[in-house]
């Protein structure tokens, strides 16, 4: 059992170390409360526990694995994406810990408005749920999906059942990470990204073109719970800052951005700090935009919001007829 640390501002090395010595009884503690807990699941663990007999690595990550595979154990990880501390280590958890396409059971989609089920096959129609959309700028726009059911092959035609209208899958691309490897096909469970498609966003379902028009299970995206206001610092980026506001809010559900009609002001909707600090450097990054970012203005308004008893009198004489006038 070691310990992690980091080097760099944005943790670009990692490597072991001893665990600190006034941290290593509680980690040994905490790794035996972890391995009573995952012994309940596996009746090996529970006797290799009980009998003080270490358990090796990989026995233990089956057993985790298998216990997150039936929803009795959800394995918790721990780290920052902001710093980049602890993503590698998330990103190996999933591999280790949650279902493959073959361990799941079939998805719930929806034909003519009855629900069906989507097994997990090469051999059925093509099925697929569009989770992602970025602007890459080499290809353009991409949008990453992941099959369900099927066989995509490069050229081929695809319907987009959510919006009904059809695309062209002129290139298919495996990701990993910033580079890119040009595929000719993808099968159920693989993850891919297709180059150009018009009309597809996140959340919609992808089939053949003369396949069973089904409808995956669409996502469900969170309110956004924080809102700051943009101005760019010179009025020659207006016309980039809506473009790349566009193109953002294209890729991100989560992300809103709107005009306040009554203050005019450029609106920024996201998750929270972090979200919105992402988006603005993303806008100097990416579209060369510098904003000065600030609350919202509140549009203050003046309402009656009691009653109350008035008298006045208005007396004016200046030679000829003069002024009278008594409200009450």
């Amino acid at each position: 059992m070691t310990a992690t640390t980091y080097n760099g501002e944005s943790a670009e090395e990692e490597f072991p170390m001893e665990i600190p010595t006034d941290l290593l009884d509680v980690a040994k503690a905490k790794r035996q409360e972890l391995l009573e807990a995952a012994a309940n699941f596996d009746e090996e663990v529970m006797m290799m526990v009980l009998e003080g007999a270490d358990v090796d690595i990989d026995t233990f990550k089956n057993t985790i694995r298998k216990a997150t595979l039936t929803s009795e154990f959800f394995p918790v990880v721990c780290g920052t994406s902001f710093k980049n501390k602890g993503v590698k280590k998330m990103i190996d958890a999933v591999v280790d810990y949650l279902p493959s396409p073959l361990d799941i059971p079939p998805i719930k989609a929806y034909l003519n408005d009855q629900e069906t089920d989507v097994v997990a096959t090469d051999d059925g129609e093509f099925a697929a749920l569009a989770f992602k959309v970025m602007t890459d700028p080499f290809v353009g726009s991409l949008t990453f999906f992941r099959v369900y059911r099927g066989v995509l092959e490069k050229g081929s035609y695809v319907y987009n059942s959510t919006k009904e209208q059809k695309e062209r899958i002129g290139r298919i691309l495996q990701m990993h990470a910033n580079n890119r490897v040009e595929i000719d096909e993808c099968r159920a469970g693989d993850i891919a990204a297709a180059v150009g498609l018009k009309f597809t966003t996140t959340g919609d379902t992808l089939v053949g073109e003369k396949s069973p028009k089904v409808v995956l299970e669409k996502m469900v995206f969170p309110e956004p719970v924080i809102s700051q206001a943009l101005e760019p610092e010179s009025k020659a980026a207006n016309e980039k800052l809506s473009l790349g506001l566009q193109k953002l809010s294209a890729e991100d559900p989560t992300f809103r951005t709107y005009t306040d009609e009554e203050t005019g002001q450029t609106i920024i909707s996201g998750m929270g700090e972090l979200h919105l600090d992402i988006i603005v450097d993303r806008l100097k990054r990416e579209f060369g935009v510098k904003v000065k970012v600030g609350a919202p203005q509140v549009s203050y308004r003046e309402t009656i919001t009691k009653s109350a008893e008035v008298e006045g009198k208005h007396i004016k004489q200046s030679g000829g007829k003069g002024q009278y006038g008594h409200v009450w």
